[in-house]
């Protein structure tokens, strides 16, 4: 509970001070720079999310980095068991990433100021017309650099078996032409979710999969690309029992 406490306090510190000055110089910045902005915005958020991975004694063991490239924009595909998934996921990547991430994290004060400042986007899976909207304003950032992060199964999954991928995010990739990188995360929900609401030092294993060249698939490959992805991100997932 003491690291738990330790994390949400250091947390709202930062969102605070420096976070709301920080926030100023970006609005500004964003009119002269875009993205400088962007970049500018995932490093600190990355930073801070290191921070909090270090008070609440999370290491990981990343296996893969090469496989991810550093000359143009990806669509990052993963499983998700816990709301450390995406602190965890800044870690490991450098270039800027916005999240597509559930509708309801535009409740959250400070804190989505800054997901909007690292582009991403909110998704109301219950309104096909709003959603569309969201992967259409994905597509834009991969088209403008910067790189998008999905969960397709859509939603926290503690189950033995994946749910399955929702195939709509990846439209993503199929209108941009942009790789996917298939991402397996496993244990995550041992920081938190499996003993909630305790914090608990835990040890994350990562795996990065080999691209998929969704440029060089015909149309009828690109159809398959939801179950292509979860199968490798499952064998990756199974191989690190």
């Amino acid at each position: 509970m003491i690291r738990l406490i330790l994390a949400l306090l250091t947390a709202v510190v930062l969102l605070i001070f420096p976070g709301i000055p920080l926030l100023l110089w970006m609005l500004i910045l964003k009119q002269f720079n875009p993205q400088l902005k962007t970049k500018q915005s995932f490093v600190l958020v990355r930073a801070i999310f290191r921070l909090l991975l270090f008070i609440c004694g999370v290491k990981l063991d990343i296996r893969g980095k090469e496989n991810i490239p550093s000359d143009r924009p990806v669509l990052y595909v993963c499983n998700h068991r816990s709301n450390f998934d995406i602190i965890i996921a800044t870690q490991y990547i450098s270039c800027p990433t916005g999240f597509v991430a559930k509708k309801e994290m535009r409740v959250i004060p400070l804190l989505v100021q800054w997901m909007h400042a690292i582009e991403c986007v909110f998704i109301d899976r219950e309104n096909p017309k709003a959603a569309l909207r969201s992967i259409n304003d994905a597509i834009e950032n991969v088209n403008h650099g910067t790189s998008m992060w999905i969960f397709p199964e859509g939603t926290r999954n503690h189950k033995s078996e994946m749910l399955p991928f929702k195939e709509g995010s990846f439209r993503i990739a199929e209108k941009t032409g942009c790789p996917i990188i298939p991402i397996a995360m496993r244990g995550t929900d041992d920081i938190w979710e499996n003993h909630f609401p305790s914090v608990r030092p835990a040890k994350i294993k990562v795996q990065i999969g080999v691209p998929i060249e969704t440029s060089e698939l015909d149309r009828k490959q690109k159809k398959g690309l939801a179950r292509q992805t979860q199968a490798m991100i499952k064998e990756m997932y199974d191989g690190m029992k």
